[in-house]
């Protein structure tokens, strides 16, 4: 049985995600501080299948924790806070988080958004279709692997999604709510500058690589798309 991490300093709302993690056939693994999630994460990795991540706990809280998960894996979180403010909702997204919900809420609710979370962490169609060369740019879905002419480019998980939906639709424009919702699979209801600083942090790492012929260009007030470019002789 996969497990779920459920890291929050209030024992009632605990007790209630593992009752419904159960049901969902997750194993809950409770941490009431976040250096205990920190632990109790390193401990049972490799079974852990997506974190619900509180932002408000002792010792460290959720972004520090999330941070601290995104070092060594890919694991989905889903943050919790009982604010709603928007700041907090893009800096859980910039530092790795998949998805973001707010106090009070119900644990059916919770678990819906762990069912979607997961069926967007499934892998889509055959090994082939997870794999992409345009040029010198390889991208390995499956690894969250990316490669500019051989060299290994160190991107986040949100930073390879976003690249893959590019390259795989050449030429394609996405609007910031179209990338919002394929990327982010939710509905999002805030500021929308998420995207423009995850753009603008793909961009600055791929820019340290020779990229000649293809580039991911902003169309203005529109959005962005990757334009693969003739070769120049």
């Amino acid at each position: 049985m996969g497990k779920i991490l459920i890291a929050d300093d209030n024992e009632q709302i605990t007790s209630i995600l593992a009752t419904y993690a159960q049901k969902e056939g997750l194993e809950p693994v409770i941490a009431l501080d976040g250096e205990a999630a920190c632990h109790k994460f390193q401990e049972y990795q490799a079974d852990i299948q997506i974190v619900l991540l509180d932002v408000m706990m002792p010792k460290k809280d959720g972004f520090e924790v999330c941070r601290q998960l995104r070092k060594s894996s890919l694991v989905p979180i889903i943050m919790i806070t009982a604010r709603g403010e928007d700041f907090e909702r893009i800096m859980g997204l910039d530092i790795g988080a998949d998805d973001y919900i707010v106090k009070p809420f119900s644990a059916g609710e919770v678990m819906a958004r762990v069912r979607a979370v997961l069926r967007r962490m499934q892998p889509q169609g055959g090994g082939a279709a997870q794999g992409l060369q345009v040029d010198n740019l390889a991208i390995n879905l499956y690894e969250y692997a990316v490669s500019v002419s051989g060299e290994e480019v160190p991107l986040t998980k949100k930073e390879v999604e976003l690249l893959w939906t590019f390259a795989n639709n050449k030429n394609k424009v996405f609007s910031r709510e179209n990338l919002l919702d394929s990327i982010w699979g939710y509905d999002y209801f805030g500021d929308s500058r998420t995207v423009d600083s995850h753009i603008k942090r793909l961009r600055a790492k791929l820019d340290k690589y020779p990229h000649a012929t293809w580039e991911i260009k902003t169309i203005w007030g529109v959005g962005y798309r990757f334009e693969e470019k003739k070769h120049e002789k």
